[in-house]
């Protein structure tokens, strides 16, 4: 479970400062399990940030993989991880302003679709979070062919439902919508290695990595459509928080450049990132969001 932001009694706090004072090392003085390496906090806060956070989309944003089984690792979430492996945002903000009271709730489900997002906003809302991150689409294409995808124009209405109930019952949340990961390079990548091919036969996304290493017509002809598909998501997800207005930020298609390898996911399905690569989503979605330096002090 995501924790919330506590406060250490006074007592506590003055046994602690007064310790690294004596030892005159800073970063023994992480307190509250935060761990990591993460900044010291500045000694006032931050106004401008938010109060709490929820993570909206699919087994990506879980950290499905991550833990070295393929379950849902959520404490390596790139969105609200709180673990110390990866700088997620949660923890960045918890860097950037530790006084402030709230928590981070992670409300993605491994194959997750569009088609669950507003299911998965009514809970976000029900929970009054201020600021949302979503990451979805992955498994809108990663179906049995290409005639199985969703189509786009469903795509789209199912993110416009989601945005509408934020909008109509959290009207002053902020919102991060992603572009979705790269999925054709991973095939690029990995297409000559036989462990990941190997791993790809048990059904991983196989609208794009069935037959692998076959360069028939028709298999090429697929992956270029599975590619096609993606940039066509991406394109309404742009169009989508556009129309949403200003509390709406599209990541500019930042995700979808990451040029992700093979030891930037795990290797047992070689699919899902692994901790680097939730890391590495961690810090290109945080310099997308416009929190690094919000507020004043």
């Amino acid at each position: 479970m995501p924790r919330r932001w506590t406060t250490h009694p006074a007592s506590r706090r003055w046994t602690t400062a007064l310790l690294c004072l004596a030892a005159l090392v800073a970063l023994a003085c992480e307190g509250g399990g935060g761990g990591g390496p993460t900044p010291q906090p500045s000694s006032s806060p931050r106004a401008g940030l938010p109060d709490s956070m929820a993570a909206l989309g699919d087994s990506i944003t879980t950290g499905f993989g991550s833990c070295l089984v393929l379950a849902s690792c959520q404490r390596n979430s790139w969105s609200t991880g709180d673990g110390r492996r990866v700088e997620s945002i949660y923890r960045r903000l918890l860097a950037e302003n530790p006084t402030i009271k709230g928590e981070a709730r992670n409300l993605a489900a491994p194959g997750a679709r569009a088609a669950s997002l507003p299911a998965q906003a009514t809970e976000a809302v029900r929970v009054d979070v201020d600021y949302l991150t979503v990451l979805i689409g992955a498994n809108d294409a990663c179906r049995g062919g290409i005639d199985a995808m969703t189509p786009v124009d469903a795509f789209r209405a199912d993110l416009d439902r989601a945005l509408a109930i934020v909008k109509e019952k959290r009207p002053k949340a902020r919102i991060l919508v992603l572009s979705i990961p790269d999925l054709h390079r991973l095939w690029e990548v990995g297409h000559t290695d036989e462990r990941a091919v190997r791993a790809w036969r048990r059904g991983i996304c196989p609208a794009l990595l069935a037959n692998a290493t076959s360069d028939a017509p028709a298999d090429v002809a697929r992956r270029a459509a599975f590619a096609e598909r993606i940039d066509a998501y991406n394109d309404q997800l742009r169009a989508a928080c556009r129309r949403y207005g200003s509390r709406c930020r599209y990541d500019g298609g930042a995700i979808h450049r990451v040029r992700f390898s093979l030891d930037m996911v795990n290797s047992l399905d070689y699919f899902h990132p692994d901790v680097d690569g939730q890391g590495r989503l961690a810090e290109v979605a945080w310099g997308a969001s416009g929190l690094a330096g919000t507020g004043r002090r």
